[in-house]
């Protein structure tokens, strides 16, 4: 079965390179979130935030985990290529490569134009941060930490979970991360309610996240620093990030392209200071949004790469049992 997941991995990173997301296209996130949307409408108020929160989170994955599984399992029953290019379809819908590439090219294209208005508003698309006030550095910094940020998310974390258990994980996993990016806030209205959400999202993305950004490490080049002083520094400036995860990923792009990410960000008008990662050999250059979509490109093709290798690995010690 193991196999079936490689092969419906590979055809939904193809699919992904492909075609990307059409915006006219049917897609299962979508639907997640006006559901989302519908439960945290009813849900969100009054007392027992955190429980009710804990509910939104449980009915949404016992929701989509369950006509993932019925549509998984169905396809199967009918012939293993036919439950291959069902579970290809549905493990595509979680994953955005290509989109990412897009929008942070929609981004560079009017910083190189010098239109720095255009810039700030593509790069408001993609951020939760204040974007108004932004000059080129800082749009490039932006832009550059959130193609860093989304390799795990976006890309190899719903990878790994279909690898582990097919589409419906990755479905799974995508349905606590849009839980997460809707309701995971740090604010008033969310601060309890959307906790759980933020702790599974954090949990899911824990083993992922270390193992691709390590790949990063492996499959890309430092060039200012030996490869033991690099992942010493990459560990150190990692743990410096807010998040868990994220860290992971702004500290090795910062280490590759010999820059520092991090600093003075504003959420709603609120500062907030991030610590700075990397090394400071440089100022960050718009081409340098280039750069980080190479960058992930690399990663992704060693992630399945790596998944594949430990896929025979797993199916010939089964076999040898």
């Amino acid at each position: 079965m193991i196999i079936y997941h490689l092969i419906s991995i590979t055809l939904a990173v193809i699919l992904d390179r492909m075609i990307g997301d059409p915006p006219q296209w049917p897609h299962p996130v979508r639907w997640m979130g006006n559901f989302i949307a519908m439960l945290n409408q009813r849900l969100n108020h009054g007392k027992h935030r955190k429980q009710r929160g804990g509910l939104l989170l449980l009915l949404v994955v016992i929701t989509v985990l369950s006509i993932s599984l019925l549509i998984s399992w169905g396809a199967y029953q009918l012939h293993a290529a036919a439950g291959i290019i069902v579970e290809a379809c549905l493990i595509v819908t979680t994953i955005a490569q290509k989109d990412l590439g897009a929008a942070a090219l929609r981004v560079y294209e009017p910083l190189t134009a010098g239109d720095i208005k255009c810039a700030r508003y593509q790069v408001s698309m993609i951020v939760g941060r204040d974007t108004d006030e932004l000059d080129e550095k800082e749009v490039t910094r932006a832009a550059v930490e959130t193609v860093a940020e989304s390799i795990g998310d976006g890309i190899t974390s719903p990878l790994f979970w279909a690898f582990i258990g097919g589409a419906p994980l990755a479905i799974l996993y995508r349905a606590v991360n849009t839980c997460d990016s809707m309701i995971g806030h740090k604010n008033e209205r969310y601060r309890d309610f959307g906790r759980a959400a933020a702790k599974l999202d954090d949990m899911l993305n824990w083993i992922p996240s270390r193992i691709t950004s390590f790949l990063m490490m492996l499959t890309n080049r430092t060039p200012h620093l030996k490869r033991k002083a690099a992942f010493y520094r990459w560990l150190t400036d990692a743990k410096k990030h807010p998040s868990p995860n994220s860290g992971y990923f702004e500290a090795a792009i910062a280490l590759f392209l010999s820059v520092q990410l991090g600093g003075v960000n504003y959420y709603g008008g609120i500062k907030s200071e991030r610590a700075h990662m990397g090394i400071n050999m440089r100022e960050l250059e718009k081409k340098d949004i280039l750069h980080a979509i190479k960058i992930m490109e690399r990663t992704v093709t060693a992630f399945v790469m790596m998944l594949w290798i430990g896929g025979g690995i797993v199916a010939a010690a089964g076999t040898w049992l």
